[in-house]
C-alpha cells in the first residue's frame, strides 16, 4: 500500500522526464524530496500556488524534479530570490531547498537576515557535511577532524550549528532530523509549511561519495547506521546536559541533537509590510 502511494506521489508531483536522478547510491537527498512530497500531499497544499527555490549544490537540484514553478538560482542566493518571490506575492507558498554550503556558507549572510526579517517561507536545508557537488571541500558544518579535499589532515575548525543560530535569531520554527527517521521529518515539514513566518528544517543526509569515503563511512549500511547511532532527541540531550551525572554527560560526546528546537509565533515580514503600505495609503 505504501509503495503504491509513493508511486502516486511521484506521478502527481514530479517531472517524469527528469528520471533517473543524478544522486549517488546511498545519498539521502532523494529521501528529503520524498518526505517533502508526503508533507505537501498530507496538507493538500495547492502546488499551483507554490514556488520552489534553490541555489547551487546536490540538494539544490531538487527544485527541477518538482512539477511546479521554481527558481534554480546562483550559489548561496536562494533565500534572496525566495524573499523577492514572497514580497512580490505574499499569497504564494515558498519552499526552499538548499545545502549546508549553499545555505550556511556561501549564503550564510542571507540566512541571518531572512530569519531576522522573519520572511514567511519554509527552508529545507540538507546537511551532508561537505560541498558535495563542487569537489568535497570543507563546509561550515563539517565536523571537527573530518577529512575533506581541502582538509586532508583533518578539519581544525569548529562546525556551525545552523539550528542553534536560527533558534538564537528567533526563527518561529526550527527542527533537525536525520533522513533515517521517516515520519518525524514529514511532520516537521508539514508544521514548517503551516507556520506563519520563517521555518527551518535541517535534514542530515549521508554523502557516501564525497564525505563518506574519506571518513570511513563509504559503505551504505554503515553510513546510515552512523546517523542512527549518533542522533539524540534534543529534549533528552538538554536534560542530560543540565541535570545528568558526569558519566551521563560523557555519553553526549559525538551525539547530534535532533528534534524540534523551536516552535513559537512572531509577526512576519509580510504582515509588517502590509501595515506600512496601509499607512502610506492613508496619508496619500
Amino acid at each position: 500500500m505504501a509503495m503504491k502511494q509513493a508511486e502516486d506521489l511521484r506521478e502527481k508531483y514530479l517531472r517524469q522526464s527528469m528520471f533517473p536522478t543524478i544522486f549517488c547510491d546511498g545519498c539521502g537527498i532523494g529521501n528529503v524530496l520524498n518526505y517533502t512530497l508526503w508533507a505537501i500531499d498530507e496538507i493538500e497544499l495547492d502546488i499551483d500556488r507554490t514556488v520552489f527555490v534553490s541555489g547551487i549544490g546536490c540538494s539544490s537540484r531538487l527544485t527541477g524534479y518538482v512539477n511546479a514553478d521554481g527558481l534554480h538560482t546562483t550559489h548561496g542566493r536562494a533565500l534572496a530570490f525566495a524573499t523577492g518571490v514572497k514580497v512580490a506575492n505574499p499569497d504564494l507558498t515558498v519552499i526552499v531547498f538548499t545545502g549546508d554550503g549553499d545555505g550556511s556558507g556561501i549564503g550564510g549572510n542571507h540566512l541571518l537576515h531572512t530569519i531576522r526579517r522573519n520572511i514567511d517561507m519554509t527552508v529545507i536545508l540538507v546537511n551532508n557535511y561537505t560541498y558535495g557537488m563542487t569537489g568535497g571541500q570543507v563546509a561550515p558544518t563539517t565536523p571537527m577532524g573530518s577529512i575533506t579535499t581541502t582538509t586532508p589532515y583533518g578539519n581544525s575548525e569548529w562546525p556551525l550549528d545552523v539550528c542553534e543560530v536560527a533558534r538564537a535569531l528567533g526563527a518561529p520554527y526550527v527542527a533537525r532530523w536525520p533522513v533515517t527517521f521517516p515520519y518525524q521529518p514529514i511532520k516537521s515539514i508539514e508544521q514548517g509549511i503551516r507556520k506563519r513566518g520563517f521555518a527551518l528544517i535541517e535534514m542530515l543526509a549521508p554523502c557516501p561519495t564525497a564525505y563518506g569515503r574519506r571518513n570511513n563511512l563509504r559503505a551504505l549500511d554503515q553510513s546510515w547506521k552512523w546517523y542512527k547511532d549518533h542522533s539524540l532527541l534534543v529534549e533528552e540531550y538538554e536534560r542530560i546536559e543540565r541535570f545528568g551525572t558526569d558519566a551521563e554527560r560523557a555519553t553526549l560526546q559525538g551525539k547530534i541533537k535532533v528534534g524540534v528546537f523551536q516552535d513559537s509565533e512572531r509577526e512576519c515580514f509580510s504582515d509588517q509590510w502590509r501595515a506600512v503600505v496601509e499607512r502610506v495609503k492613508l496619508k496619500a
